[in-house]
Parts: C-alpha cells; structure tokens; sequence
C-alpha cells in the first residue's frame, strides 16, 4: 500500500515540481513531520484536507489528464487554478464527485484508504500530485486546503 504513494513521488514532476517552489517557510517546513512540531503549511500535522482528484480506472487515461496539467500549468511551475482542474475532473474523472468537478470536500485522517491518504495529507495546499495507483485506480489529487 505504502510503496504505490512513493512510487508516484519518486517520478520527479508531481508533486514536488508543483509544489516545492513554494518558498517562505522553509525553515518550518523540516519540522513539519517531527514530533509535535509545526510547520507553516501543516504537512504532518494537520487533521483535514480539503482536496478535489481525479480518478481513472486505466493508467493511460489518468497520464492523458495529467499531460493537460503539465502542458497547462506545472511544466511552467505554476499551480493548477481549482477551477481547471475541476473541468479536467468533470471531463475524465469516472468517480461521481467528477460531476463535481472532482470535490471531496473536507476529510478527515483515517476516512480515506492508504495510499490515497498519505497522498492527500502530504499534498501542499494549492500542489497538484503525480499520478498515483490505489485500490480504486489510479489518481492525481489537488490539496485546496488543511485544518485541525
């Protein structure tokens, strides 16, 4: 389970091209994950994430969804603005929040199953992730925010 998550971060352009240019608290940002320390961006920390995904049964489907996103917004560095990548969702997503443009809403820790879970919870705020394989398919995730 752990093992599909790092292998979707270990391809380099997801989510950290599109979310480790972040700049500012970088100094905080290594704390995030330690014990009780707090980062500014609430990785590791955080009990919530509201995020939006898109999900696809077929890896090819899912790596023609993210080539629009890198073709569109990361391969410049740029964040994906929730808007497209909710028409992105509603256009290939085959999970019915599609037809909400992908929006889970706020979840807690624990309501999501592995590997998507460790993805949402390490997803900067406003950073799309790298196409990733669940037992549900396979998924690109776009973390919109983090709460306690």
């Amino acid at each position: 389970m752990g093992k599909d998550a790092k292998a979707a971060g270990g391809k380099g352009k997801g989510k950290q091209a599109a979310g480790g240019g972040g700049g500012g608290g970088d100094e905080s940002a290594s704390k995030g994950k330690g014990k009780g320390g707090k980062s500014a961006d609430g990785l590791g920390t955080c009990t919530y994430v509201k995020a939006r995904h898109i999900l696809c049964e077929k890896q090819g489907k899912i790596n023609e969804a993210y080539k629009k996103l890198q073709d569109g917004w990361l391969d410049n560095g740029d964040k994906v603005p929730p808007a497209e990548f909710a028409k992105l969702a509603a256009e290939y997503s085959e999970c019915p929040s599609g037809k909400k443009g992908g929006d889970l809403g706020w979840f807690p820790r624990g309501k999501m199953a592995g590997p998507f879970q460790d993805v949402a919870f390490s997803t900067q705020i406003g950073a799309t992730s790298a196409p990733f394989k669940s037992t549900h398919g396979y998924h690109i995730i776009l973390c919109e925010g983090r709460k306690n």
